[in-house]
């Protein structure tokens, strides 16, 4: 197959490129070339700025369109109007949600709406709606046969986010780890390779039946129940030191002292929308999602990414401080 390949050059694009390449298949990349062109010099660049000028798409036709980085539906339309393309697949976010019912819901659950007009502006409060828009407005562009994958926190080499990464190399240096909030709050992750595989897979096996391989899918794992405090131990288990211990540092005192799911990545902060990460990954099963087991994600991306910067984060003093204010509390 010809796939054109919207990003594709940073993480999760990345990934799929790499696991169509590896799958025998020609890939076009539409990206800004803000990337060195080391990388993958076997694919063809196409460099522009899907927010300006997409006419070098025009005259050509792809067999399938992956697009890992669409935020509001505008960006949706201006591309449904340039490309020529078989199936299209958006990545979207278990962000879509408004707060789950129950752990285990399906993609059918209710989603988060907007009460009103719907803006062009990505923030952490319009994210999830803006994905919501922009699932229809692919569905209404591209036609039923459109896949829609919707990852939870996505881990792996390439992160340049970093949430992940930051526990495996802070629990890697062993000694007192601090860890925010409830241990029993739920998590789920996926495999950025993983993710990628399993859709380059879907849409060889779809082919050119429109109802095959279409429809939306979690790109979850584990099925609930899964805690940060399991996630925590099971990167304990992997690269903790002898010795390695984790200290659970309640969300009320974490926030008195301006801490966030910034400086402690994947931390929920306590707020309802975790309820989003204990999303039922059956379907993506049932159509050949296989997550590699976490320890072994741990292990490759300490390999390969333990120089990665997390400057942003919790440093080593102020963890220290953290915890020493925590034990020092008048009712510990």
């Amino acid at each position: 197959m010809h796939i054109l390949i919207i990003g594709g050059t940073r993480f999760v694009g990345r990934h799929i490129t790499e696991a169509a390449i590896a799958a025998g298949h020609e890939v076009s990349l539409l990206h800004r070339g803000q990337t060195g062109p080391e990388l993958f010099p076997e694919a063809e660049h196409l460099r522009a700025d899907r927010n300006a000028d997409l006419s070098i798409l025009r005259d050509r036709r792809w067999d399938a369109t992956i697009d890992v980085s669409a935020y509001v539906p505008s960006q949706i339309v201006s591309l449904a109007g340039a490309v020529s393309t078989g199936r299209y697949v958006f990545i979207s976010s278990t962000s879509v949600y408004a707060v789950p019912e129950a752990p285990g819901f399906a993609e059918d659950s209710p989603l988060t709406e907007f009460d009103g007009p719907v803006p062009e502006t990505v923030t952490g409060a319009t994210y999830g709606a803006l994905k919501v828009a922009c699932e229809r407005t692919a569905v209404d562009s591209f036609g039923p046969g459109t896949l829609i994958v919707r990852p939870t926190y996505v881990i792996g080499p390439y992160d340049y986010t970093g949430r992940f990464t930051y526990w495996v190399n802070r629990i890697a240096r062993g000694g007192e780890v601090l860890a925010p909030g409830d241990p029993s709050d739920p998590i789920q992750v996926i495999d950025g390779r993983d993710m990628a595989a399993w859709i380059i897979t879907v849409i060889e096996k779809a082919g050119s039946d429109e109802k095959a391989g279409a429809g939306t899918f979690h790109a979850v794992s584990p099925a609930p129940p899964f805690s940060f405090g399991d996630m925590l131990e099971a990167i304990v288990a992997e690269v903790g030191p002898p010795g390695t211990t984790l200290t659970w540092v309640g969300t009320d005192f974490l926030l008195a002292e301006g801490e966030d799911g910034r400086s402690l990545p994947l931390w929920s902060e306590g707020n309802e929308g975790m309820a989003a990460n204990t999303a039922d990954p059956a379907a993506a099963t049932a159509a050949g999602l296989t997550p590699r087991p976490l320890g072994r994600s741990v292990r490759e991306i300490h390999a390969s990414e333990a120089g990665f910067s997390t400057d942003t984060m919790l440093s080593p003093a102020r963890e220290a401080d953290l915890l020493a204010g925590w034990r020092s509390r008048p009712e510990s």
